[in-house]
């Protein structure tokens, strides 16, 4: 089949496109590159204790290879969306797809945790930034009308899914094989999209002009990207305004305890890198150059109150994902597998929402199925609280995970729509970056304040408990310094007798299942704010939808200023449009 030069830089259009099958091969390579993307975020969580174990090593350490591939990942997203733009996004997908694999062969044979972490926090983290966006910006100009809707739920339902599945993989893979398969996965995989990207996705075409790229803006948002990221993850570890401990960077001190806390100064340092970043762009933009993020795309109201309300739901997702398997093992005490089986079908439930939401959005509308998404995923949350006690079973939780997974398949997916629905196909690759990496700032400030929300809440609980506890007054005071240093994952000692030692338990117990309720209260108020701003997204969605389906490419929408209608020479009032 032919394929000829389309209206989109970065893409190709084939001749007779609503016929050609490649389409949906390309669907099938963005959704499995969405899920090992996705899958890495989540996946090792559960086989921290055994990579430990096997490099000797410590928490802090490890925890380094989680945070810092996320960190990686979040600061350079828009950058590799514009990259795309630049330079064709099958191409920037491609060399994507070489640093994961290479990043993920990297990490499955390290030998220590400079290994590891150089393997899966920074090759890979990079990978991921470059592959993400392109596949959105891809399926953004390989599907029109009602299949494009069909396609964004899709990658949706795979990005919540490879989220809600990566306890269950590396708890499998941990436990019967070994933590390395993780990774390992994806060192098959990768190669395997490689051939599929450049066999079957369209090569993308340059635009008339030469583009280039902004190193000024790309350096700037990276630090601004990377400070927020940075504060809003590491600010439990070095302490928001008193410090715990000193700011090491290869093992050397930069900052010691003795201090103010660091924590505060990189926070300050990213609204300036990001305020800067905001009056280079604009510069640049007065000046006849290509800025690498194009402000004036947030005129359009669908991408603005989209990306917000992105953010703010982002955060509240964290509520289930971080705070109720804190509660399934430290509370109702599962193992990590176990929990992971428990928290699945909410998983599946996204599969379910994400199909169903992109066939309702052509009856209904898209940006109606966002907000009945969003009500959906408030109560099945507030459902998950209402079940929450220490003798919980699955079914008592399984309509709240319903619930809430049916609303991300309806929101989450949808709203991908809804936010590039409206992008010219020069930004695509941008606002792609962009609406990925709100979604990361906004999980990275969720896990902050929901973290915050669980610790204090658990620590004010269980010291409640323990001062009113029937046990030694000494050892209340052991056990209320214990808490205090390690919250909810304190433990009696063994030379505790039993039954003080039980008492103390079960203090610490109800403690985590208080401090889990608030936590996810706290996640239904930020679900409950993002559906009220979905209501200032407009309905622009579906009348673009139904002329793409006609086969007509939509005009892009301008605003139009009432006061500046002017009356034409035939006394019929004539818009003047800026």
């Amino acid at each position: 089949m032919s394929r000829q030069s389309g209206p989109h830089l970065g893409t190709e259009v084939a001749a007779g496109d609503h016929l050609d099958p490649a389409r949906w091969v390309t669907l099938a390579i963005s959704i499995l590159a969405a899920f090992i993307v996705v899958l890495d975020n989540t996946v090792l969580n559960v086989a921290i204790p055994t990579i430990l174990r096997d490099f000797h090593t410590t928490l802090p350490s490890i925890e380094w290879v989680v945070t810092g591939y996320a960190l990686t990942f979040a600061t350079l997203l828009i950058i590799g969306g514009r990259l795309g733009d630049v330079y064709g996004h099958r191409k920037i997908f491609v060399i994507g797809l070489v640093l994961f694999g290479v990043g993920s062969l990297l990490a499955a044979l390290s030998q220590n945790v400079m290994q590891l972490v150089l393997g899966e926090a920074i090759i890979e983290g990079i990978g991921a930034s470059l592959m993400l966006p392109a596949t959105l910006a891809i399926l953004s100009s390989t599907f029109k009308g009602r299949e494009r809707a069909t396609a964004f739920a899709a990658w949706g339902a795979t990005a919540g899914v490879a989220a809600a599945s990566g306890p269950v993989v590396g708890g499998f893979l941990t436990t019967n094989y070994s933590w390395r398969w993780a990774f390992g996965i994806n060192v098959i995989v990768a190669p395997l999209a490689i051939i599929g990207a450049l066999w079957f996705m369209p090569a993308g075409v340059r635009s008339g002009r030469k583009m280039t790229i902004d190193i000024t803006g790309a350096l700037l948002v990276a630090i601004g990207m990377f400070s927020l990221v940075f504060a809003l993850s590491e600010g439990g570890i070095y302490g928001w305004f008193s410090p715990i401990k000193s700011f090491t960077v290869a093992g050397s001190q930069v900052w010691p305890s003795s201090w103010p806390s660091v924590i505060p100064f990189i926070l300050l340092l990213s609204p300036i890198a990001l305020g800067t970043f905001y009056f280079v762009e604009k510069a640049k933009v007065r000046q006849g150059k290509d800025p690498l993020f194009v402000f004036s795309d947030l005129r359009y109201k669908t991408y603005r109150y989209g990306l917000l309300t992105g953010v703010v739901v982002s955060m509240g997702q964290l509520g289930l994902s971080f705070a109720l398997p804190l509660f399934l093992q430290d509370g109702r005490h599962l193992t990590a597998a176990v929990n992971g089986l428990w928290l699945l079908p909410s998983g599946l439930f996204v599969i379910v929402g994400a199909q169903v939401g992109g066939r309702l959005s052509h009856r209904f509308g898209t940006v109606n199925v966002v907000r009945l998404g969003l009500a959906s995923y408030a109560l099945g949350i507030l459902l998950i609280v209402s079940a929450i006690s220490l003798s919980v079973t699955w079914y008592e939780l399984l309509p709240g995970l319903a619930l809430y997974g049916v609303g991300i398949g309806f929101a989450l997916a949808q709203l991908t729509n809804v936010i590039l629905s409206e992008i010219p196909a020069e930004s695509s690759g941008v606002a792609s970056g962009a609406n990925t990496a709100v979604r990361q700032v906004g999980s990275a400030l969720g896990v902050a304040v929901i973290g915050a929300v669980l610790t204090a809440q658990t620590a004010s609980r269980g010291n409640a408990l323990v001062r009113a506890a029937d046990v030694p007054a000494g050892l209340k005071r052991q056990a209320l310094a214990g808490i205090r240093a390690l919250g909810a994952n304190w433990q009696p000692a063994t030379s505790v007798p039993a039954h003080d030692a039980q008492l103390l338990r079960h203090a610490l117990e109800q403690a985590v299942t208080t401090g889990t309720r608030f936590a996810l209260v706290f996640a239904i108020v930020v679900v409950a704010t993002g559906a009220l701003l979905s209501f200032l997204i407009p309905n622009r969605v579906d009348s673009a939808a139904a002329l793409q389906t006609d086969g007509f490419e939509p005009l892009e929408p301008m605003d139009v200023d009432p006061e500046l209608v002017r009356p034409t020479s035939a006394g019929t009032p004539a818009p003047t449009i800026h």
